[in-house]
């Protein structure tokens, strides 16, 4: 049994582990990163990388398939299922070979392959192989699929997760996505462009993340309104019939090649024996800890990324590496980092997209907020591209004006997103906001129109009644 003795160790590669590594190496080389799986992030190679390649063939496809609404005659469109696939792989294992290289190029005192367990406080065990004492250690294990058992057992080998889409050869014929969160809208919206026969099944009436009760009416009808939906799929239950898995809800069966699960994930932490130390774990058996230093309680552990199961975005993943590294390399100080503004965006179409504070928190929280609403449905540069579908929605406080959250359907959201997350971050008014220069004919009017409802809902309209023209 070997055994080593550094002043930080980090469990995990990923993209929260690799940010740590390089803040912690600010402050010591005595580092030792672990890491018992694939090198290469989840959003290089399962997530956010291959499945904007798999909605990029199918934004082609489609574009190709409503060119007649312009006036262009397009001949059939052929999705050729072996050639978008390969692509994808290809892209997918290119932007996986950045971070293993990038990982590859570390000293190798510095890498430990091997799954880690805690034996006490400062002790991990890794496989029965190693065992690293250290000073400080961070937790930066990532998440995984969350795959119901009577799922699996009923479906077997046609059941799948999202992971497993980007080893496809070719296109199914049939998918059922269980689940309407954000992987289960890019993802069934895809296969369905490119010609796979999906449905989507969700356990209540929500779709997406948005939470204003009127956008989450309108995503529902959007999506249903290209895909078949069943929604409030109460009793779901799985079946095998040869090489085909029968989804049954109620006295409705349907027959599908495969079953993708897209409901969600969990935070990697079974494994770790967390219960052997002394750290503050809360009822759900998650460590307590700081948001702004990612400190575990009053210990020498911290924790990043995915695993807290709060904001799992790889910007987010990766500031929070960065400061539990800081904080770990840098420990017993240990400093205060604010966090940038909450921003998440779903590449559907129309996409969605949430910045700031949302109506369900600014609602529980008790803060006098107004809402500023503006549809698409008319907006001038959305009707031109024929991309006119969607709302935007956007909240302020409404003595001082300051714009605090908003919630988007809509064409180009993942635009306007980034303008409304920095002036939320910078502070901005309403009346600040709308003093900024809009172009015309461009989506972000629509924004100033959104703004300009906004400010004449506030209950003071003096602070900006001089851009209300």
């Amino acid at each position: 049994m070997n055994r080593v003795h550094v002043d930080v160790a980090i469990i995990g590669a990923g993209t929260a582990g690799m940010s740590a590594y390089k803040a912690t190496l600010a402050h010591t080389s005595s580092i030792l990163v672990i890491e018992g799986g694939p090198y290469g992030t989840t959003c290089a190679r399962v997530g956010c990388m291959p499945s904007k390649l798999l909605i990029a063939a199918a934004e082609a496809a489609h574009a190709a398939d409503q060119a007649h609404a312009f006036g262009i005659r397009v001949e059939a469109v052929h999705v050729d299922g072996t050639a978008v696939m390969k692509r994808v792989r290809d892209e997918r294992d290119r932007f996986v070979g950045f971070t293993v290289d990038a990982v590859g190029g570390w000293p190798s005192e510095h890498r430990l392959r091997g799954y880690a367990r805690f034996l006490d406080d400062h002790t991990l065990q890794v496989d029965e192989h190693t065992q690293v004492v250290a000073e400080r250690i961070v937790i930066a294990t990532g998440s995984r699929t969350n795959v119901p058992a009577p799922w699996r057992q009923a479906a077997g080998e046609r059941l799948i997760v999202n992971d497993d889409v980007f080893e496809w050869t070719t296109l199914p014929d049939s998918v059922a996505v269980l689940g309407t969160g954000v992987i289960a809208l890019e993802l069934s919206q895809a296969l369905h462009r490119l010609g796979v026969r999906v449905k989507l099944y969700g356990r209540s009436d929500r779709m997406g993340p948005l939470t204003d009760p009127a956008l989450q009416t309108l995503t529902s009808q959007i999506i249903g309104d290209e895909i078949p939906v069943h929604m409030e799929a109460k009793g779901l239950r799985l079946s095998r019939d040869g090489d085909e898995v029968l989804v049954h809800v109620g006295d409705d069966t349907q027959r599908f090649e495969r079953v993708l699960v897209a409901s969600g994930r969990s935070p990697n932490l079974y494994g770790l024996d967390l219960l052997r130390t002394t750290l503050p774990i809360d009822s759900d058996g998650f460590p307590v800890y700081d948001q702004e230093t990612g400190r575990v309680g009053e210990s020498h552990v911290f924790i990043a990324g995915d695993v807290t199961n709060e904001l799992t975005v790889l910007h987010e993943a990766a500031d929070s590496g960065r400061i539990a590294g800081d904080n770990a390399g840098r420990y017993p100080e240990v400093r205060r980092r604010k966090r940038r503004t909450p921003l998440s965006i779903v590449f559907s179409d129309p996409q969605i997209m949430v910045a700031g504070q949302t109506h369900a928190q600014l609602s529980q929280s008790g803060v006098d907020f107004t809402v500023g609403t503006v549809s698409f449905a008319n907006q001038g540069r959305s009707r031109v591209m024929l991309k006119n579908k969607g709302a935007l929605h956007l909240y302020a406080a409404s003595g001082s004006g300051r714009l605090l959250g908003a919630e988007m359907i809509g064409p180009a959201a993942e635009h306007v997103a980034h303008l409304l997350a920095w002036s939320i971050q910078r502070g901005d008014t309403v009346h600040e906001m709308l003093g900024y220069p809009f172009y015309h004919p461009v989506i972000e009017e629509g924004l100033r129109t959104g703004l300009r409802n906004l400010a004449r809902a506030m209950p003071d309209r003096k602070q900006v009644g001089a851009f209300l023209g």
